[in-house]
């Protein structure tokens, strides 16, 4: 049986992330997409259109010194413009250290991603990893 569609646009944004293909990632999103992180640490917030996703991205990298891993574990989908993926995240960074289990609720509007909801495992943990 075939992966639906949705699962297999958020596996290439998985791909794409880890291998640093930032015009990859541009092509599977809406212009206007947006990615919302919680917590209330630097790199928190809500990012909307390309370029705040992929500045936001490009700082993820840079703040870790290229140690950010992250693990794509599975992907759910209902069907509906909906997909979550569940992922580990694993970086270091001023000396400290994470690893943390996290997912992203995907909304699909016309096969490209238009808004990204982050959850992470432990809030406290990502605010203390990331300030």
């Amino acid at each position: 049986m075939a992966e639906h569609p949705h699962a297999a646009l958020v596996r290439k944004g998985y791909a794409a992330f880890a291998r640093g293909d930032m015009d990859a990632l541009r092509g599977l999103m809406t212009s206007d997409c947006a990615h919302h992180v919680p917590g209330s640490h630097p790199l928190a917030g809500d990012f909307k259109g390309q370029d705040a996703i992929i500045d936001m991205y490009r700082r993820l990298h840079e703040e870790t010194g290229g140690t950010l891993q992250v693990a794509l574990g599975s992907v759910l989908v209902d069907g509906r413009g909906h997909a979550v993926a569940v992922h580990r995240l694993r970086a270091e960074r001023q000396g400290r250290r994470i690893d943390d289990k996290g997912c992203i609720v995907f909304r699909i509007v016309g096969e490209k991603i238009s808004d990204l909801d982050e959850c992470v495992e432990d809030i406290d943990r990502a605010n203390e990893f990331w300030s």
